[in-house]
């Protein structure tokens, strides 16, 4: 069964250094297929024949993406979905179908997947949403790693640098914080410079953006 519409020979490569894609369909030719198309573009391609199976490796690790088959028997697709919905470290999704479930599409989407494509998909539009669904990995990936840097970071402050901090993100001077945390401006200064050499910060707004950080990282624990 050559559900492709197109071979696996040939150029549209992309940089997809290190980046794994997990293919999980119930239908081995399906698996192979895929695999032979992609893993000639750069991808370390890992076939799952149900939900289960793709659950039981997991985690998984690097930046990727889960190429996903809408009407698997069992566990269905929709539900891996939902299910990796409440992982932190969840990849993006692109669902495959075999046509005629607009329905389906809609909830996917709006349980925000990458992308949902009939298997009579052109090679390069499936390359394509590969792409773009890895490259939204790769970017939350990095948000990810930047906010884990910053509370690393934020978590070397001693109680009193904490409350300058506050105090100096919620937009007061020296003169305010020192008087609000009752002491002098010459300490606010020195707790202040400790506080931006700790967070590698150079300016207020450095601080204020690292604010709005934490902010949407305990927003997201909650």
């Amino acid at each position: 069964m050559n559900w492709l519409t197109d071979n696996a020979k040939g150029g549209f490569a992309m940089d997809a250094t290190r980046a794994v894609v997990h293919v999980v369909d119930e239908d081995a030719e399906v698996r192979e297929s895929l695999r032979a198309m992609l893993e000639p573009n750069g991808y370390d391609v890992r076939c799952h024949g149900s939900a289960e199976d793709f659950l039981m490796q997991w985690p998984m690790g690097g930046p990727g993406c889960v190429l996903l088959d809408v009407g698997m028997p069992g566990p269905s697709g929709l539900d891996l979905q939902l299910a990796l919905a409440h992982r932190p470290d969840a990849l993006p999704v692109v669902f495959l179908s075999g046509g005629g479930e607009i329905p389906l599409s809609v909830l996917a989407i709006r349980r925000s997947a990458a992308d949902f494509l009939p298997k009579q998909v052109q090679r390069e539009r499936l390359l394509a949403s590969v792409g773009n669904a890895v490259a939204r990995s790769q970017a939350q990936q990095a948000l990810d790693d930047r906010r884990r840097q910053i509370r690393a970071r934020f978590n070397t402050l001693t109680t009193r640098e904490r409350a300058v901090f506050e105090q100096v993100t919620a937009g007061r001077l020296n003169k305010q914080i020192a008087s609000v945390l009752c002491t002098c401006e010459r300490t606010v200064k020195a707790h202040r410079a400790n506080v931006m050499h700790k967070l590698q910060a150079h300016s207020v707004a450095e601080l204020v953006r690292i604010a709005i950080h934490l902010e949407a990282e305990a927003e997201a624990a909650a």
